[in-house]
């Protein structure tokens, strides 16, 4: 049995970068296993923030090794996510992980997964997970067309995804660098 995390989305507006992800833990395609988890964690002293989706052990061993990337590089997200898809695409056992992430900081955001990509979103606005890209098409109509916040923006788009998709639901959690 398959047990997957699902979406999350990223707005960066106005100087304030919001990550926000939903709840629901879903085992194969049928079976609710868990509405309440939380996939948004805030790292390196609260300066970074990390939002990720797939296989829930996976990701939080990305999450781990991420933490421990942003140590050695003193904080320095940019070279962090780069190093971790270096090691996750290089290493033997690593290569098997099944999960993707959004990081934050202050000043940056970057996707990163497990095929060496490290994406830097072109209008500041990034969603992964089962429910990603209607979260995603609503964050960039609510960019456009509203004063929202960052914040704001995160919040509604997860909440528009949870309405389409089956693997969201609208337990969000959402913390802002």
């Amino acid at each position: 049995m398959e047990i997957r995390g699902t979406t999350i989305i990223a707005v960066k507006k106005d100087g304030k970068t919001a990550i926000a992800g939903d709840g629901q833990v879903t085992a194969g395609q049928t079976t609710v296993m868990k509405s309440n988890a939380v996939k948004v964690r805030r790292l390196y002293d609260d300066k970074v923030v990390v939002g990720f989706a797939g296989s829930v052990a996976d990701a939080f061993t990305l999450c781990e090794k991420f933490e421990e990337m942003l140590q050695k590089y003193a904080g320095n997200l940019m070279r962090s996510a780069v190093e971790l898809a270096q090691l996750w695409r290089s290493d033997k056992i690593m290569r098997k992980l099944e999960a993707m992430m959004i990081v934050a900081n202050a000043d940056e955001m970057f996707l990163v997964d497990g095929t060496g990509n490290v994406i830097e979103p072109e209008y500041g606005i990034c969603a992964i997970g089962s429910g990603g890209n209607y979260a995603l098409s609503a964050a960039h109509a609510l960019m456009r067309n509203t004063e929202m916040t960052a914040r704001e923006i995160a919040v509604e788009s997860l909440k528009i995804a949870g309405e389409i998709c089956i693997f969201t639901n609208d337990h969000i959690t959402v913390e802002e660098v």
